[in-house]
């Protein structure tokens, strides 16, 4: 009998130390879930990102920048509130004028897009990038202290 009962025993604090180990796992995974890490984003489709971001902010979950983004991984700023966004010291944006390719292969700006990406920025990062010349073909890059002063740091 005393066998039976210290199997049972065993056998019970097996069974919790492996819930205990899966609540652990969970946690963890839930916690690297809550957040998206930028490591390095040269840009690209500004709807891909545009519906990416849509999703993040739907989630929840808080985005770093923790390397380069730039182009339409900017757009970040544009749809994320800034309180779920923060930066580390790798951080860096990289801002210029929209651009559409046309069915010959050529590079078409125009003002008009130019200023309506623009607009969706914050109003902090609209300053720093009219102090920088504004948008235009050449990139601009916001990092540093210029960016810890409009973004919290992780």
């Amino acid at each position: 009998m005393v066998n039976s009962h210290s199997a049972r025993a065993h056998k019970v604090r097996r069974l919790a130390g492996a819930a205990l180990t899966a609540a652990l796992i969970l946690a963890f995974t839930q916690s690297a879930i809550a957040e998206i890490r930028i490591l390095a984003s040269t840009g690209g489709t500004v709807g891909s990102y545009l519906d990416f971001f849509a999703r993040v902010k739907r989630s929840g979950e808080r985005v770093v920048i923790d390397g380069p983004c730039l182009s339409a991984c900017t757009l970040v700023l544009s749809t994320i509130p800034r309180k779920r966004i923060c930066v580390t010291s790798r951080a860096v944006l990289g801002f210029h004028a929209p651009y559409l390719v046309d069915k010959n292969g050529r590079t078409v700006r125009n003002r008009d897009m130019t200023r309506a990406v623009n607009a969706t920025y914050p109003a902090g990062v609209r300053a720093w990038i009219s102090r920088h010349g504004g948008l235009s073909q050449k990139v601009i890059l916001l990092k540093g202290r210029e960016l810890a002063a409009l973004y919290p740091r992780c």
